[in-house]
C-alpha cells in the first residue's frame, strides 16, 4: 500500500519513457522534458509505450526512490491532456495519482467544484 500525503504535487509525464532507465536517467528527463527540479520533493510519473508499466520517481530527503508497478493485464489511463502534442507533463493531485494507480479513467470522474484559495506572493 502506497501512502503519500495529500498535499504532495505530482506531476504526469506526458511523453512515453523507456522503463529500463534508472534513477539518473529519470531525474535528467524531470529536468531537460519537465523542466523541473528533480530533488524538489515531487512525485515525477512515467508510462511505458505500451501503458502496462509505470515508474515514480521521487527524491526522499537523502536520495532518489523509485517505485515500479508492472500490471499483468489492462493499461495505465492517463488524463488526456497528458499525452500528445502540447504540454511535456500534467500536475495533477496525489488522489488522482492513486485512481490512476487502481485503473480508474481520470476522463470519466467528475469532480464537486470546491472554494480554493490563490496563494499570496510575498512582496520584498
Amino acid at each position: 500500500m502506497l501512502s503519500w500525503p495529500p498535499t504532495v504535487r505530482v506531476f504526469l509525464a506526458a511523453d512515453a519513457t523507456d522503463m529500463r532507465k534508472g534513477f539518473d536517467s529519470l531525474a535528467s528527463l524531470v529536468q531537460s522534458s519537465l523542466t523541473l527540479d528533480p530533488l524538489s520533493g515531487r512525485l515525477f510519473v512515467f508510462r511505458s509505450r505500451r501503458g502496462d508499466r509505470v515508474k515514480v520517481l521521487y527524491w526522499d530527503k537523502d536520495g532518489y526512490a523509485l517505485w515500479y508497478k508492472r500490471l499483468e493485464k489492462g493499461t495505465f489511463r492517463f488524463p488526456a491532456t497528458a499525452t500528445g502534442g502540447g504540454p511535456k507533463g500534467v500536475e495533477v493531485k496525489a488522489a488522482d495519482l492513486m485512481m490512476i494507480l487502481d485503473g480508474v479513467d481520470l476522463g470519466s470522474v467528475r469532480r464537486q467544484r470546491r472554494y480554493s484559495r490563490e496563494p499570496v506572493e510575498n512582496p520584498r
